[in-house]
């Protein structure tokens, strides 16, 4: 068993990246971090590091208890790494997701002036035209 091995194997080892190449982009992009600070992909890591992994809008914590010798499966991996990642952390996987959709049939053709005023109206209630850097007044002159 190794005493220190590189991050971007550790995590690949781990099940955290499905690939080392991603793991590898990860460290390169600053959302690993090793002890609160950022990490080069050859960077090794020891027994006992806490290794910080931003994915998506969570930040997931884990302590190493042991180097992995190679890929493990799911239910091992408790064995070799501590997951420490707060519960308010992962309350944010099952945050309700606020979309808004305008649906229109296939085959109904262009909006009308009046369908399209309705659907400015929806847009303005929830600011959606402004936030994807749409204007819609050019349209209707």
């Amino acid at each position: 068993m190794a005493e220190s091995d590189r991050i971007d194997k550790v995590l690949w080892a781990l099940r955290i990246y499905k690939t080392r190449t991603e793991a590898t982009e990860a460290c390169k992009g600053g959302k690993v971090k090793i002890d609160g600070s950022n990490v080069k992909p050859s960077r090794l890591v020891k027994t006992g590091d806490t290794i910080n992994v931003h994915k998506g809008i969570i930040q997931y914590s884990y302590k190493l208890i042991q180097i992995p010798p190679h890929r493990l499966g799911a239910k091992l991996v408790p064995d070799y790494a501590e997951n420490l990642t707060s519960q308010e952390e992962l309350d944010k996987l099952r945050a309700p997701v606020e979309t808004f959709f305008l649906r229109r049939d296939r085959g109904t053709g262009r909006p009308t002036k009046k369908e399209r005023r309705e659907m400015e109206e929806a847009w303005d209630k929830f600011d959606i035209a402004s936030s994807y850097g749409m204007d819609y007044d050019d349209d209707l002159e």
